[in-house]
């Protein structure tokens, strides 16, 4: 139920912001877009300067949220690398959203910083909670001492906002509370966040009560003359304002914040309160964005310095960090620009000279190939994102365009230069888009697929209210004049429309490629050659045939692995030249890096961390692997007490256990696979595959099979597997008849290792019993302790105990096994496909 919320997320944000289009068009009836522009024009030159002025004081204000949180968190950070993620956090994330602009910088920052994302994620939820319990105290006391009244429209149960100030007084009251009375740390979603001491708490409330008064008399300096309340209703009315754009999540919250702000002013000159807001915007978010975007260019330069001489691979590096991100912002300011020009009217200025210089057919075509090119580099803008070489191909090519048709549409040299400088920023970081994929497979997260649709609505709303004044008519829409600017709004947004709906029908319909092949015939017999001269038995997993290979170039070693969903999943260590597979794995990180995948490795042995951590990994301990000393085995003792018991039993029930060899596997296939089909019915599952052995003929004779007879009947086997050098004896596919006397496979093990010490091998390898040796201390990781937790109470959907119980019984030496992968975020998503490559139905897909 939670994740359909989460999916439908972004339609209620889409229908918030087309509602508060729409209520926001009626406040404005009366006003046309050239008496918006005449309103900016009469704003006075001194309320500019004084808005500019105490913007840039708010925004060293804003430097106490961050300053707070990371003393918060007791990290030695700098004030000038605080200041630095301030005002950077805060510039993106009031411009493109919490999510794409504000926490996405704070991470690249603070993390080369060395803050782990457990910190940076508590830093967040300190700065959430300093923002909102500055609102709720500020906002009561305001509401209490100068209440205003609520639009009857709303049909709320009390007239004014009184109440809501007691409401949220009680809240800021409780939080206090909490503070005093709470010493131990809160748990949200895992993280161990620490309540801030009194003088904490203080500090919050004066930081953000201190940042909300002032952005308040930002605006209130724009509007000053244009509105006739004291400074004090003022506050109060946005303070309602910026709370409803939070709660909105509309990027940036255009047309949230007009609307509340032009309702609850109640101004008789709604078009003058619009201008100044739209000035408010200009100085406060855009002005900022630039300068932001200018350090952190500056900031990514910074943390490679060296020689005059290399300044270009400076440049490179910093490219590669932070470039694609911010020219894919750029790409969608470009696309929105098109949109916008494309629903606003020629400047009157230039219709004369636009007359007299192209014909009127170019001039429509123009317009109109301008605004299909402006939706298309929306929908394109997120491939920049994930480097795809593609998108760099079609939106360097859109951009050329571009250029051409805003010249010709009606003279926008501004517009034009704008995407030159754009085009020029992508040609020099050529190199940055190097991925392969179709562009129909981009992953759009709600946040991208939000903001594309708002871009959209806005820019048709503009249209609208930019030409409220013309009668519409269907003759509208065959209407062709140099004068025509409604007809040629309606014709491109029309054709903007399609191309998005055409974009989103080809993503539906598109099948998606397969990024992992299988192994080929010759790839196959490759791998055998390396697999006959490995010491590990895991390794022959790969004559399975169910994962792709990818070989050095002399093919003296090679990585299996698998593909599901981003995760690209090695099983296992590199197998070969172990001087070959630290270029292996770089090799293998490159391969998925070129299809914005994630590269993991699964069941790694620790001798092997340090090939793994090279790359910038994160390790996480998975359990530990069973193996069994076998020059010390024997059945002698009490600890062998239940072997020798089972053995018996079996021998009682006239049990035999014998060893095929490889060439007499063919004759005894069909027992076998009886066998195997009736343990599976028992069982009530299906064939398992990647790190496990299933039923395929083909993979059966490769092997030697232990086998179990009752008089003279196969009711029990195990397909073994011989590492090199006799260093190491397993078994893989192992399955019993429902009817085998109890302790069968009991039987076969012991029976198997006695066999293996006689033919003078030293290892038997039980393989992993998963979750288990993991330590549960009082400062362990979340991972840790919910390992344990899954391992002692888990029992009941897996036996995670109970097999390492089983294994016990041989007394193994334990080896713990390890994880590779990105970590982070990714990581539950990495464990899910993990489990889930595992688990794919292998029953339709055995070879015979």
């Amino acid at each position: 139920m939670l994740h359909r919320l989460k999916q439908l997320a972004p339609l209620a944000v889409i229908a918030i912001f087309m509602g508060a289009i729409w209520l926001l068009s009626r406040e404005l009836k009366h006003y046309n877009i050239h008496d918006i522009r005449k309103a900016i024009t009469h704003i006075p030159a001194w309320r500019l300067w004084a808005a500019g002025g105490l913007t840039v004081i708010n925004y060293l204000v804003l430097i106490g949220y961050d300053y707070l949180a990371v003393r918060a968190i007791q990290h030695p950070l700098s004030l000038g690398k605080i200041s630095l993620a301030s005002f950077t956090g805060f510039v993106t994330s009031y411009n493109f959203g919490a999510v794409l602009g504000g926490t996405s910088v704070r991470y690249r920052l603070y993390s080369t910083w060395g803050l782990s994302a457990v910190e940076i994620l508590q830093l967040v939820i300190m700065l959430g909670t300093t923002y909102w319990i500055g609102v709720f105290a500020l906002a009561g006391i305001v509401f209490v001492s100068h209440p205003f009244p609520i639009p009857a429209s709303l049909h709320l149960p009390f007239e004014n906002v009184q109440p809501v100030g007691y409401i949220l007084l009680a809240v800021a009251a409780c939080y206090t509370s909490l503070t005093l009375i709470r010493t131990k740390p809160v748990s949200i979603k895992g993280i161990q966040l620490k309540l801030p001491g009194t003088g904490m708490t203080l500090l919050q409330l004066a930081v953000s009560a201190i940042d909300l008064i002032l952005v308040a008399f930002i605006v209130y300096t724009l509007l000053a003359g244009d509105i006739s309340i004291g400074y004090g209703e003022f506050l109060g009315i946005f303070l309602m304002a910026t709370v409803t754009v939070v709660l909105s999540h509309v990027p940036g919250g255009v047309g949230v914040f007009e609307l509340v702000m032009l309702s609850l002013l109640a101004s008789p000159d709604s078009g003058q309160i619009l201008a100044c807001l739209l000035v408010f915007r200009v100085i406060y978010y855009l002005i900022p964005l630039f300068a932001a975007v200018i350090l952190l260019g500056l900031h990514e330069l910074s943390l490679n310095r060296g020689l005059a001489s290399r300044v270009i691979q400076e440049t490179s590096r910093w490219s590669n960090a932070i470039a694609p991100l911010i020219l894919s912002w750029c790409t969608l300011l470009a696309g929105a620009a098109l949109l916008i020009s494309g629903a606003t009217p020629i400047v009157t200025a230039r219709i004369g000279s636009l007359q007299q210089t192209l014909p009127l057919p170019l001039i429509e075509v123009s317009h109109f190939v301008g605004s299909l090119t402006g939706a298309a580099l929306l929908v394109l803008a997120r491939g920049l994102q994930r480097r795809l070489d593609s998108a760099w191909w079609l939106i360097t090519s859109l951009l050329s365009v571009g250029i051409v048709v805003s010249l010709m549409k009606g003279f926008d040299f501004e517009e034009a230069i704008l995407l030159g400088i754009l085009l020029f920023a992508l040609l020099i970081s050529r190199k940055q888009y190097y991925r392969k994929g179709a562009l129909i497979h981009a992953r759009f997260s709600p946040g991208w697929a939000g903001t594309i649709l708002t871009i959209v609505v806005c820019s048709i709303w503009l249209g609208m209210f930019a030409y409220r004044h013309v009668e519409y008519s269907d003759e509208l829409w065959w209407a062709f004049t140099v004068k025509g600017n409604a007809s040629r709004f309606l014709r491109g947004s029309v054709g903007a429309i399609a191309v998005i709906l055409l974009f989103a029908f080809s993503r539906l319909v598109a099948a998606h490629k397969p990024r992992a092949l299988p192994p080929t015939p010759s790839e196959l017999e490759v791998v055998k050659q390396l697999v006959r001269s490995s010491p590990q038995t895991s390794t022959q997993l790969a004559l399975l045939g169910d994962k792709s290979l990818l070989f050095n170039a002399q093919q003296t070693a090679c990585i299996m692995y698998g593909v599901q969903n981003r995760s690209w999943i090695s099983l296992g260590d590199p197998i070969g030249a172990e001087t070959e597979r630290g270029e292996l794995i770089w090799q293998f990180r490159e391969l998925v890096d070129c299809y914005d995948g994630w590269p993991v490795f699964y069941q790694v042995k620790p001798e092997n961390l340090p090939l793994y951590l090279d790359q910038g990994l994160t390790i996480l301990k998975l359990g530990e692997e069973a193996r069994v000393p076998l020059d010390s085995f024997d059945l002698q003792g009490g600890k062998r007490r239940k072997l020798r018991q089972a053995i018996n039993h079996c021998e009682k029930d006239l049990c035999e256990f014998g060893l095929v060899p490889r060439d007499g596997v063919p004759e005894i296939l069909d027992e076998l696979r009886l066998i195997s089909d009736a343990w599976l019915h028992a069982k009530g599952v299906n064939e398992k595959g990647f790190s496990l052995g299933y039923f395929d003929e083909a993979y059966l004779k490769q092997f030697p099979i232990a086998v179990v007879r009752q008089q003279g009947r196969l009711i029990a086997f195990a397909n073994v597997l011989e590492g090199a050098g006799k260093e190491e004896l397993s078994a893989d596919l192992m399955r019993h008849l429902p009817e085998a006397p109890p302790g069968v496979m009991e039987y076969l093990f012991a029976e198997l290792l006695l066999w293996g010490r006689q033919e003078g091998y030293q290892w038997f390898n039980f393989g992993m019993a998963p979750l288990s040796g993991i330590d549960n201390r009082h400062l362990s990781p979340i991972w840790n302790r919910t390992a344990n937790l899954i391992f002692r109470y888990g029992d009941h959907f897996y036996g995670f105990e109970g097999l390492r119980s089983y294994k016990e019984k041989f007394d193994p030496v334990w080896t713990p096994k390890y994880l590779a992968s990105p970590g982070g975020m990714a990581l539950p998503q990495i464990l899910s496909d993990v489990v889930a490559i595992i688990g794919k139905n292998q029953s339709n897909s055995n070879r015979t």
